[in-house]
């Protein structure tokens, strides 16, 4: 079941029977209050979901969808006529797996939807409940981040771009894989969005933090040892 939030009818039943004209079960909300009615009664396999409403904008429901444990590995796609870059940002490091700036062809969106729950699927399939590195502690069923069993709190993006280091300890990652598998893009125009990111994330780790290590002209490297072409700035 794929729930559409909203408040535009005209683009809502366009989203709905595209969905459902590719074999998906839809149904559409103009607001988040219809919208968390019909979770409490079912969870969704996936959000369709417009930042400007009538009610709670897309950022505070994303925000408790993130914060529930029934509804935060709940895919999420952002649909929004905001194309700023932090706009963007914004809504990635709340959590939405894509995000999809209006106007957009059907094509595309369908694209995008089928992406989305493919990631899905595949991440609960093969992604290991818990990771270690050193003090650093990271556990999926709590969604939760420990160094020397002290929480961390870390941002959805954060947390997600922690993950994809801990997955690969002590492997050189190119900033093109980092981007395709956290923010899924090939767009290095954005690698800055890396840099702060891993910047935040070395300063909530504290000492631990050291081990995420600069590669110079290639990536990072999550590593308990140095590394000789490493740049630790």
């Amino acid at each position: 079941m794929i729930y559409i939030v909203e408040d535009d009818a005209s683009i809502r039943e366009l989203e709905q029977y595209a969905l459902q004209t590719n074999s998906y079960t839809a149904k559409g909300f103009a607001d988040g209050a219809s919208f968390w009615a019909a979770v409490y009664e079912a969870v969704p396999d996936l959000v369709i979901l417009d930042v400007m409403l009538p009610d709670e904008d897309g950022y505070q429901i994303l925000g408790k969808l993130r914060e529930n444990a029934a509804t935060r590995n709940v895919p999420v796609i952002m649909v929004t006529a905001k194309t700023s870059e932090i706009d963007v940002v914004k809504g990635l490091d709340k959590g939405a797996d894509d995000y999809l700036c209006k106007p957009f062809g059907i094509m595309e969106f369908i694209s995008r939807v089928k992406a989305v729950l493919r990631r899905a699927q595949s991440s609960a399939v093969s992604t290991p409940s818990a990771l270690r590195f050193g003090t650093i502690a990271l556990d999926d069923l709590t969604r939760t981040v420990t160094v020397d069993g002290e929480p961390v709190e870390l941002t959805f993006k954060e947390y997600a771009l922690l993950h994809f280091f801990l997955e690969h300890p002590e492997e050189v990652l190119a900033r093109e894989r980092i981007m395709k598998a956290v923010w899924d893009t090939d767009d290095l125009l954005e690698s800055r969005t890396i840099d702060m990111h891993v910047r935040t994330l070395r300063q909530k780790l504290g000492d631990a933090g050291e081990a995420i290590r600069t590669v110079r002209k290639v990536g990072y490297k999550l590593s308990a040892r140095g590394t000789e072409n490493s740049d630790e700035t």
